[in-house]
């Protein structure tokens, strides 16, 4: 292979071969330009940056020219690389503007939400440029519509959305408040309204008409009665008869109260209330379960279910009957005899980590061991300090080596005491109930930092405070006894229902009562 000037191109090294003289020869005399380009110093060059290895391996000749001129290639092209990265800058936005009131409306009304969380499906949607309105259109005289409570609304809102004025929706919440508060309303509450004819086809219809069930005992209604808007109550009879429901326990007393109608949650609390003097194990299945509940009938149809009032286990000529009796703020079981008894553990007086227990110690102020008749709770300053247990303050004051001290006796011997306090909130005399704040933690009398010490007495005697378990017992004596066993003769004097009926719902059921299939099942009764 030959240039044109008749050298031999294969003996010089050209990179190519046999193929690419050819084309360099063909390219030569069809192109004499290029010919004369192949024979200069560029050509040259050519050549040997065609001959050179450009791809050097780094790890091997470490300090030649090839291992320099590849360190040199491998710099450039990350130099390359580097100055073509992108720039990441945080791209801006215009964020969208918030929606107002009547785009936030028309999306409430194409969602799809149940009535009772304010879904207003059916309400009319909003009007687009597509729409041409009519020069004339005849409207109805007046507009029956229903409108209902969803959760978190507003009484007056759901006027508006009805299609009421903001005035009128307005002076129709303020009379509705006087006669009942508007957050007693429960979402699901079904108004029905009338809305009557209007002046100018762009004014909002005047409320004719409007009627809802504020109470289980109470309708209002709103009319309009010689231009003026109106409020009517009606109050609606309510029969608070308790129901009364008994049966054979069988095998199970939780399946047979079930199925004769006593409802889940007075289960719970009847079971809760025998087991306070029987044992669930040892009721036999001959043995006869009484349950009386609270229950409402309105004279409109609709039934509302409360709490268990009585429970009574009957079985073999033995009667367990509790009762539940509130006294001061506090609702508990009590027995026909009008003894009540509180059962469980001391509650923690302060939030706080235990530092320092019963017994003998050496003390850190004195210098000496001796006995160290409680517990100490580390606390921060002015943590608060509660009643371990319902009783009496009998000491608030300065105590010695106790600081500022506090102590409560309660019922069956038991009394506590609280140390080291920096400020007393209970007065002697006092009756405090478990859980009432007394004080806030200090560091008084001889004390290293703040903290709380509690100690307890069984007796005069100091006991340990984290061992102790305790049980209530109160005697109802005098009125309040009188006043018991005038409760229980009237829930006593209630009549057992007869016939079948289902088990009764909250708001609208059928009333039940109990009578034993002879195989563990209660028959529900109605009457």
């Amino acid at each position: 292979m030959f240039r044109s000037d008749g050298q031999d191109l294969s003996a010089q090294g050209y990179a190519g071969g046999a193929s690419r003289g050819a084309l360099v020869v063909a390219r030569t005399n069809r192109f004499p330009a290029i010919g004369r380009l192949i024979d200069s110093p560029i050509g040259d060059a050519v050549d040997r940056l065609a001959g050179a290895d450009l791809v050097v391996d780094l790890g091997a000749r470490i300090g030649s020219r090839e291992w320099f001129r590849g360190l040199l290639t491998c710099l450039g092209l990350c130099t390359a690389a580097g100055m073509m990265a992108p720039d990441f800058k945080p791209i801006g936005f215009v964020a969208e503007p918030p929606m107002s009131a009547a785009h936030q409306q028309q999306v409430r009304t194409l969602g799809i939400a149940p009535l009772g969380l304010g879904g207003d499906t059916g309400q009319r949607i909003a009007a687009t440029s597509a729409v041409e309105p009519l020069t004339d259109t005849p409207e109805r005289p007046r507009v029956e519509l229903a409108a209902t409570i969803g959760q978190g609304d507003g009484f007056a809102r759901v006027l508006e959305r009805a299609g009421v004025s903001r005035d009128e929706a307005g002076k129709v919440a303020s009379m509705v408040s006087d006669a009942v508060p508007l957050d007693d309303l429960r979402a699901g509450t079904r108004m029905d309204l009338v809305l009557g004819r209007r002046e100018v086809k762009s004014d909002p219809r005047p409320l004719e008409t409007l009627d809802f069930r504020a109470r289980f005992d109470l309708k209002l209604a709103v009319e309009r009665v010689d231009g003026a808007l109106r409020l009517k109550r009606i109050p609606i009879a309510v029969d608070h008869t308790p129901l009364r429901i008994q049966g054979r326990v069988g095998s199970s007393l939780y399946r047979s109260a079930r199925a004769a109608g006593v409802p889940a949650d007075a289960i719970e609390a009847f079971i809760k209330a025998i087991s306070q003097k029987l044992s669930m194990r040892s009721i036999g299945s001959d043995a006869r379960f009484d349950a009386i509940i609270e229950h409402a009938r309105a004279e409109t149809g609709e039934v509302k279910v409360g709490d268990l009032l009585f429970a009574g286990v009957t079985e073999g000529g033995k009667k367990v009957q509790m009762v539940k009796w509130t006294t001061g703020n506090r609702a508990q079981w009590y027995e026909a005899s009008g003894v009540g008894e509180t059962k469980g553990v001391m509650r923690k007086p302060v939030l706080g980590h235990l530092t320092s227990s019963f017994g003998m110690r050496f003390h850190p102020i004195l210098g000496f061991s001796r006995m160290h008749q409680g517990v100490d709770f580390g606390a921060p300053m002015g943590s608060p300090i509660v009643a371990a247990s319902d009783g009496v303050v009998t000491f608030a004051g300065r105590h010695g080596g106790h600081g500022n001290y506090v102590r409560l006796n309660h019922a069956g011997g038991i009394a506590t005491g609280y140390a080291h306090m920096s400020r007393i909130i209970a007065k002697a005399g006092q009756h405090v109930r478990q859980g009432e704040l007394i004080g806030y933690v200090g560091s008084t009398g001889l004390s290293t930092g703040p903290h709380l010490h509690y100690e307890m007495y069984r007796n005069g005697k100091a006991i340990n405070p984290t061992s102790m378990k305790f049980t209530t017992v109160q005697q109802l004596a005098g009125r309040d006894l009188a006043n018991f066993k005038a409760k229980l003769n009237g829930l006593l004097s209630v009549r057992v229902a007869h016939g079948a009926g289902a088990e009764p719902k909250a708001e609208k059921s059928a009333e039940t009562g109990g009578k034993d299939d002879g195989k563990g099942r209660g028959k529900a009764k109605k009457g």
